[in-house]
């Protein structure tokens, strides 16, 4: 199922609880949620994103990614086509996201772990 893959991915970061806002499961790093899950629908997640990481991911995978509707999309909420996002894009994407808002100590963490 794409979405516990999702929410998987989400949930390996540093520091990352799951919560819930309007409905849908959200994944936070502190207090800040960087992706969501269930929005527009069952078939898409949601990742926090800058409009210039947006703009990179969508133009190389508009089969994955695409703006999400209204406001949010301008200011970089991107959303995720689950079923065709595969383990790879999905963490890089995650990963992106969870940077955008994770604390400074979690990030200093994370980058002395990576190889």
């Amino acid at each position: 199922m794409p979405s516990n893959r999702f929410r998987r991915v989400a949930l390996s970061l540093p520091g990352v609880i799951e919560g819930s806002h309007q409905g849908h499961a959200d994944f936070r790093a502190g207090k800040r949620i960087f992706a969501t899950l269930g929005y527009p629908d069952q078939e898409w997640g949601t990742l926090m994103l800058t409009p210039e990481q947006q703009s990179v991911l969508v133009e190389a995978e508009p089969d994955i990614f695409r703006p999400a509707p209204g406001g949010w999309g301008k200011r970089g909420s991107t959303n995720v086509r689950l079923a065709r996002a595969d383990q790879t894009t999905l963490q890089s994407a995650l990963t992106l996201a969870w940077t955008n808002v994770a604390p400074k100590a979690l990030l200093t963490a994370h980058n002395k772990t990576k190889p």
